[in-house]
């Protein structure tokens, strides 16, 4: 990738739909970064949907600093919203995706990677990982941005949070998060990847859920992609500042919105509540970074 084409997607930076024209050669963007790549943690992570590990092997998880989304109840809080991190640069970050296939990783999972796209793919041409790459986000990304990506992933894992704005923008300070998502995930679907849309049910929101879920199949059917439904809701970051936050979610809650998704025909994934707990957060302490 040509060096001024990497620098001009960072002096007036328009990677995400915040669209924000930031020079973050000079500042930092809404994300909260500048053009160097910050990193918090590189691991072997067991957690993510069997379909994309078989079930038995590691994912080679990377979590980038920063995002473009303000979630009060983040699990990774003092990552996306204070920028904890380490400064690394693309030739180290080729460097760690070697290293995690070396350690046994089953794929390269990209967590919250959009503001860094163009540095991740200059990574990649240094040296394209043998194991499959996954594209891991929150759902706000640009549409631009994926296709820029698009030829090096091999499985999307799009988070679609909402349905209505007035929790978008209350929770996550993100308008228009519904339409910007759908258009996100017609972008995936273009490219005909394997893709696993994730939705974690919020306390007090099964009625959002249930209107989320209804207007994926009205757009999509219930083929175009898996359904990971999550119950893994714990208060982290700001929650406790939200009484209607500050809870875990209920059977009766996720039951219901499990319910819908099975009458409208969604394959898929589901958790155990007993998946709600705080040791499946990682520690970010800069480890293989």
């Amino acid at each position: 990738m040509e060096e001024n084409f990497l620098k001009s997607k960072y002096t007036d930076c328009t990677l995400c739909p915040r669209r924000c024209h930031a020079d973050r050669t000079k500042a930092t963007g809404f994300c909260g970064m500048g053009e160097k790549i910050t990193a918090a943690k590189a691991m072997l992570h067991y957690y993510e949907e069997p379909a994309i590990t078989d079930g038995t092997k590691p994912s080679g998880a990377v979590f980038f600093s920063g995002c473009n989304l303000k979630c009060v109840y983040c699990q990774n809080y003092d990552v996306s919203h204070e920028g904890l991190g380490k400064e690394i640069d693309v030739y180290r970050l080729s460097e760690i995706f070697k290293e995690l296939e070396e350690k046994g990783a089953s794929n390269i999972d990209l967590v919250t990677p959009a503001h860094f796209v163009p540095s991740i793919v200059e990574a990649f041409e240094i040296r394209r990982p043998g194991v499959p790459v996954v594209y891991n986000c929150g759902g706000y990304e640009e549409p631009e941005t994926l296709r820029m990506i698009a030829p090096y992933v091999d499985f999307w894992l799009p988070d679609v949070k909402y349905f209505s704005d007035e929790y978008a923008i209350k929770y996550s300070s993100a308008p228009h998060y519904f339409e910007t998502a759908v258009k996100a995930l017609e972008t995936m679907i273009e490219t005909e990847k394997r893709i696993i849309v994730r939705h974690l049910v919020l306390p007090g929101l099964k009625d959002d859920s249930i209107k989320l879920l209804n207007a994926l199949h009205e757009r999509f059917g219930n083929d175009k992609f898996l359904l990971s439904l999550m119950s893994q809701y714990t208060p982290f970051g700001r929650a406790k500042e939200y009484k209607e936050l500050n809870r875990r979610v209920t059977s009766y809650e996720y039951n219901k919105v499990l319910d819908e998704a099975l009458r409208l025909g969604f394959d898929g994934f589901m958790q155990e509540r007993t998946s709600a707990k705080e040791e499946y957060t990682p520690d970010f302490d800069l480890e293989g970074v």
